[in-house]
């Protein structure tokens, strides 16, 4: 057998098993080979006809077991009880030649009982943007979920406009999220939150189970790698736009990919989602929005911990979080040795994007030049003066490193993209596909595979956006 269904199997009662609605006229568009070489996706099902015939007929290795799972979550800070896999279905999981589980996760697949109002479908361009986003942050070095396939159709669907059904395969280590937890403890099932908990320590967190109190080492593990994430998102400029908690993985992986956004001019409190009318998701907010989902989650663990235990615990994340984005953003400058001045250098060179609107991914990229000269920084900025009272203190503190300059700029290059996913690019590529054509994808994602070499034959991808593409607000849509 090619696939394992331990969720669907030791979880009986926390799910629903559901088939995969088919999509009328549907048609395999991209396809992840490098993924499916790594997670040993089956090779017979990596032609078109197969894959699709696969998910599609009820008895079939990949639809047999497929489920729906229950959660619920805070949304926008309130508590919402009534969610679950509304249009994705558990369809397996793989187990990798390292010995771990892959989850096979299939988004669009039509209606489960936790759809409410809604058809279960997802559309085309959100799909694209998922695609094309987790394999973007994955070859950044950003732990994300990643897309396996995906699949277009002619079925209509209704949102704003007549639109048209995609389907997406996304794998990642478990779909298991902090509404997860959350769920079982609020609605007072302490034997289906037990029953998770043994479940998610055994499959995903069994080194916890040779500490003290595993319920503390899991909780500490999702804490520092939650804290992780959250310096890598700060660091390149990404902005995930809607952190509720059913949108938070607890391998503290990038999850659930809506009105996301890299940062063209650098705004802290730059919002991308046009429905986020308080700013809670603001770039400069993420970081205490994860701390507040973390205490959201730690809820759950109250039956296996004391106060003082979570508090302590919780107590990890902001000094793991300062900790690796100062060694982030130092790697980004070419500091190497580490200065107590550092961060203050940091702050004042962001302050001077903040305060001229300028590009964050083409400033730094800037900055990684072996041969900069004052002047090259100089008139990069309209604050001239500034700029230049900025390079004097970066040179100077340049001096107390050993590499040669040419190293220095070798590894600054390599902690500085030259391309990002920008929306305007984003959606040029969701337009075309609109139409049929699906070369664009292919070739962003071409470019998004290698982003922080030079790509000549590529410097279009690296340019600032257009006016119409400048700081877009994207919709939830689906």
């Amino acid at each position: 057998m090619f696939f394992n269904h331990s969720y669907a199997k030791d979880l009986q009662d926390l799910v629903s098993p559901v088939k995969v609605a088919p999509l009328f006229n549907a048609k395999l568009r991209l396809f992840n080979k490098t993924l499916a070489q790594e997670i040993k996706f089956p090779e017979h099902l990596h032609q078109p006809e197969s894959l699709i015939s696969a998910l599609f007929n009820p008895q079939s290795e990949l639809n047999r077991h497929s489920i729906a799972q229950k959660y619920g979550g805070h949304q926008f800070g309130s508590w919402n009880p009534e969610l679950g896999d509304g249009r994705g279905l558990l369809l397996a999981e793989l187990r990798t030649s390292e010995s771990r589980n892959v989850d096979l996760h299939l988004k669009g697949a039509g209606k489960t009982p936790y759809s409410r109002f809604g058809d279960g479908r997802a559309v085309l361009r959100s799909t694209i943007r998922e695609y094309l986003a987790s394999e973007a942050l994955h070859h950044l070095g950003i732990p994300t979920s990643r897309a396996l396939c995906l699949i277009s159709s002619q079925e209509p669907v209704y949102r704003e406009k007549q639109e048209h059904g995609a389907m997406l395969i996304r794998t990642c280590q478990s779909h298991l999220r902090f509404g997860h937890f959350e769920y079982f403890y609020h609605s007072k099932q302490p034997e289906k939150l037990e029953k998770l908990f043994q479940y998610t320590l055994a499959n995903h967190f069994p080194q916890c189970l040779e500490q003290k109190n595993a319920h503390q080492a899991m909780l500490s593990q999702i804490v520092n790698d939650t804290a992780d994430l959250v310096a890598k998102w700060q660091s390149f400029g990404f902005c995930h736009g809607v952190m509720n908690t059913d949108n938070m993985s607890i391998h503290g992986i990038t999850f659930d990919f809506g009105p996301y956004a890299f940062l063209d001019n650098f705004e802290p409190g730059y919002i991308c989602n046009h429905s986020d009318h308080q700013g809670r998701y603001a770039f400069d907010q993420q970081p205490g929005v994860a701390l507040w989902n973390l205490n959201a989650l730690a809820h759950a663990f109250t039956p296996y911990m004391s106060i003082d235990e979570i508090k302590e615990t919780l107590g990890e994340y902001e000094p793991r979080l300062t900790e690796q984005y100062a060694k982030l953003m130092r790697k980004k400058l070419g500091l190497q040795q580490e200065k107590q001045a550092d961060m203050t250098l940091v702050n004042q060179w962001l302050s001077l994007l903040e305060n001229d609107k300028r590009d964050y991914t083409a400033s730094f990229r800037l900055l990684s030049q072996a041969n900069l000269s004052q002047q090259d920084v100089i008139d990069h900025f309209i604050g001239r003066e500034a700029a230049g009272t900025w390079f004097k203190q970066y040179s100077r503190r340049l001096e107390l490193e050993t590499q040669s300059c040419e190293q220095r700029a070798m590894l600054m290059r390599a902690a500085n993209p030259k391309y990002v996913l920008r929306n305007y690019l984003a959606q040029i590529a969701i337009d075309r596909a609109e139409e049929g054509n699906f070369a664009e994808c292919e070739r962003l994602l071409t470019v998004l595979q290698s982003p922080f070499e030079e790509q000549l034959e590529h410097q279009a991808y690296a340019k600032t956006p257009p006016d119409w593409g400048q700081s877009m607000e994207i919709s939830c849509s689906s």
